[in-house]
């Protein structure tokens, strides 16, 4: 639709996931329009940060260390690991301000479909962290999608052979929702996980 450079931007930026044509183009634009946008600045952290940032050695998550901030703080329960899909969600669980373990990043999750199995998640190494007897609790917070489900589903047969305690973030109405919009799946889920009052 532009020509040239303008038109390759919001190319670049549509490749971007979550990131459609509109919301491309809008961006360019903003970057354009804006006198006060610092290019420079956005262009030297796109450079950085595949040099500084790289991936915890331990739990999976992003760091610019060996080891993330949450493995490294020592008022961290060691006995609670919360395993997740991806770096986002542990961001999203510590905005919460109620889990206070450890985490675990699989890298994705078990989607034949897309040819990822067991192998190539981060189980294995999950298993090493588990194997000294630490760990008392492994909360298994993957989204409630089939392929969430099937790797929770997945993990929890593989640990009930571990004396670990094995759970599942419950699921069910958002707070705020109507019962008449609620989908069979998720009133069905609310249902299962209710609790006395």
């Amino acid at each position: 639709m532009y020509d040239g450079i303008v038109q390759e931007l919001i190319d670049e930026f549509g490749r971007l996931p979550g990131i459609g044509p509109k919301s491309a183009q809008r961006i360019a634009f903003h970057i354009l329009q804006t006198p006060t946008f610092d290019v420079a600045r956005l262009a030297e952290l796109l450079s950085e940060i595949r040099l500084r940032v790289r991936f915890c050695e331990v739990c999976g998550n992003v760091a610019e260390q060996e080891r993330c901030a949450i493995c490294r703080d020592p008022r961290r329960s060691q006995a609670l690991i919360c395993v997740v899909e991806d770096a986002k969600d542990v961001a999203a669980i510590e905005r919460t301000r109620e889990f206070r373990g450890l985490y675990h990043v699989l890298g994705g999750v078990i989607s034949p479909i897309a040819g990822i199995g067991p192998d190539d998640l981060r189980i294995a190494q999950l298993m090493t962290r588990l194997a000294d007897g630490t760990v008392q609790e492994v909360i298994l917070a993957t989204n409630p999608n089939l392929e969430g489900e099937a790797t929770a589903s997945y993990l929890s047969r593989l640990l009930t052979t571990m004396q670990i305690t094995v759970s599942r973030l419950a699921s069910g109405l958002p707070v705020g929702g109507d019962l008449e919009y609620a989908d069979e799946v998720t009133l069905g889920r609310a249902f299962e996980g209710r609790r006395v009052l």
